[in-house]
């Protein structure tokens, strides 16, 4: 299975931290953001990564370039302007194949286990599989309701609602007639929700959106001190 990490965007919030060093890049007790997805994946087999690049771009492929220090093979899906998180997809398609992949946000730090959305037994059809976590301070809200069974909601009685983590499982399929160009993911979600093709599972573990430099500055201090 190959996997695709997003590293596209500018990170507007993170300024003036993202205005010369793109996000992924950032590190946390010394490990790029980046490099630690890169070496999750290599560790659950996975050997065959696409990324997309943008903002800055130039210096995610001279970090990461062809991937072989992780004994993986890197593939960069180059876009002159962020087309989104499914413009962005769409875009790659070529290089991910007709068969599922691995989504992950570049700006997310987890300790998720990526075998666990390797399982032989889970078949996605042409839907989608996502992993969610407790909504955190800054979006209590949520995005979805995670139902008993794994499937997903608007909204039910007495529901608190659960944030995506920017993990999934994606069907090629997933993305057939979405056009070239910027393109977000959420309606395709919504879409999916209704037709009853996205499932979803509930991650307990260690999940941060380093979206902002003082939560950043945060993580890295607390990684750092355990010695990670």
């Amino acid at each position: 299975m190959k996997a695709m990490i997003l590293a596209a965007g500018a990170g507007h919030r993170m300024r003036p931290l993202t205005n010369h060093t793109p996000k992924p890049l950032l590190t946390v007790a010394g490990e790029a953001l980046i490099d630690r997805h890169i070496r999750h994946l290599a560790a659950a087999g996975v050997v065959e990564i696409v990324i997309n690049v943008s903002h800055l771009g130039e210096q995610i492929v001279d970090h990461c370039g062809d991937g072989s220090r992780w004994d993986v093979s890197i593939f960069y899906s180059k876009e002159k302007e962020g087309l989104e998180t499914a413009g962005g997809i769409v875009n790659a398609l070529a290089a991910l194949g007709e068969q599922p992949f691995l989504l992950v946000n570049g700006d997310v730090w987890t300790d998720y286990p990526f075998q666990t959305l390797l399982r032989s037994d889970r078949n996605i059809g042409d839907g989608a599989h996502l992993v969610f976590v407790d909504s955190p301070p800054q979006h209590s809200h949520g995005d979805f309701i995670l139902l008993p069974d794994g499937q997903l909601s608007f909204r039910e009685p007495n529901a608190i609602g659960v944030t995506y983590a920017g993990i999934a499982l994606m069907s090629s399929q997933f993305f057939v007639g979405v056009p070239s160009g910027k393109s977000p993911l959420l309606p395709l979600l919504e879409r999916a929700i209704e037709e009853g093709r996205l499932t979803g599972e509930h991650y307990l573990g260690e999940w941060v959106d380093v979206g902002t430099p003082a939560r950043l500055q945060e993580l890295d201090a607390l990684i750092s001190h355990r010695g990670e």
